[in-house]
């Protein structure tokens, strides 16, 4: 068993979902609705209808994809792009037909006129992993949160702030007390004259 990504039907990753190790591709998963009730039922495989209740009572839509490609790392919010890999899916089938087209002509001439046998070219895997969210919703997502101080953050500051304050008065004391001693020598002085 492997974890494989669980898609919505836009692409964006929903959950893992555990599959057989062979699994790959894409495959659809559905919702079951009954027909007349908006309620939707999601049943599994192995889950039996109700007794009484035909399966054509009920009316199954896509709900996402189940994918076989593991996530690009780095996504903030992957999104599988469905359409690339529709159009992937399309590019493969078209190279598997012109191969077998090419292989059987190539059967077809005799021995001596084959030349070498066809290969099928397959058209390279794009990436289908693409980031979901905007470039703003990335900034807004990356961007550092105030932290608010906490009671300890708060006394070191005000303690700080008082240091100051007293080492302010201390400088204040001394220029007073530099200015009071120029005075007495220049009150001794005057006496002394």
């Amino acid at each position: 068993m492997k974890a494989v990504p669980k898609v919505n039907t836009n692409g964006l990753y929903l959950e893992d979902a555990l599959v057989d190790d062979t699994f790959s591709g894409v495959v659809p998963f559905y919702s079951y609705m009954e027909q007349g009730i908006s309620d939707v039922l999601t049943t599994t495989e192995n889950e039996t209808l109700p007794e009484g209740e035909s399966p054509n009572q009920f009316e199954h839509s896509i709900s996402g994809y189940i994918i076989g490609i593991p996530v690009t790392p780095g996504l903030f919010r992957p999104r599988f792009d469905l359409a690339a890999w529709n159009a992937y899916e399309s590019a493969v089938s078209a190279a598997q037909d012109s191969f077998q087209q090419a292989l059987s002509k190539w059967h077809a001439l005799p021995e001596e006129q084959r030349g070498d046998m066809p290969v099928l070219e397959s058209p390279a895997q794009p990436i289908f992993w693409v980031e979901g969210l905007t470039p703003e919703e990335i900034e807004e997502l990356t961007r550092p949160k105030p932290v608010e101080p906490n009671e300890m953050d708060r006394l070191g500051s005000e303690m700080v702030t008082r240091e100051l304050e007293v080492l302010e008065l201390r400088q204040q004391n001394e220029a007073q007390g530099a200015q009071i001693v120029g005075l007495e020598l220049r009150l001794l002085s005057l006496e002394n004259s």
